[in-house]
């Protein structure tokens, strides 16, 4: 799995109610959760962000209550991937359970600056910022994990493997 788009870069300890604030909760359809995404945060996302881009962030990204409404919202604006230092172990797990991938890579996060042009292979476990014309290498994911993004999430693996 290949992914590649412009970086939206962040600092440190981006939280869920950054990502999509707590007023918003009481709302399912993904499609309107995505017009609320990073609107506190920074209000100018929804109209920078395109499809396949990235968000790179430093350390613990994705910390603070365990919603999985912030990474349906970031998808629905069409987030590919999100490079870290760190994540937030609940952020990281609800990501992955809705096919929203996510990169520790601290060396690629130092270095990126919003509007790179940043390239990322999952099953490489590669990633070239080609706008600074460098490579990195990160931990790929194992195999399962692999299975639950190509299906489109935990709930479309189960349901394919039962």
């Amino acid at each position: 799995m290949t992914t590649r788009g412009k970086a939206h870069k962040y600092g440190r300890n981006i939280d869920t109610d950054g990502i999509l604030p707590g007023r918003y909760l009481n709302i399912a359809d993904p499609d309107e959760l995505g017009k609320h995404c990073m609107e506190d945060f920074d209000p100018d996302f929804r109209s920078r962000v395109r499809p396949g881009d990235l968000i790179v962030a430093r350390s613990n990204y994705g910390c603070g209550s365990s919603r999985e409404h912030a990474p349906v919202a970031l998808k629905a604006n069409g987030i590919s991937c999100i490079i870290a230092d760190s994540f937030a172990r609940i952020f990281y797990r609800n990501a992955l359970n809705l096919a929203l991938a996510l990169v520790e890579c601290a060396e690629l996060a130092a270095v990126t600056d919003t509007g790179d042009d940043i390239e990322v292979d999952l099953r490489k476990g590669t990633a070239v910022n080609h706008t600074k014309g460098k490579s990195y290498t990160f931990n790929s994911y194992p195999q399962f994990m692999m299975d639950i993004l190509d299906a489109g999430g935990l709930t479309a693996y189960t349901k394919r493997t039962m």
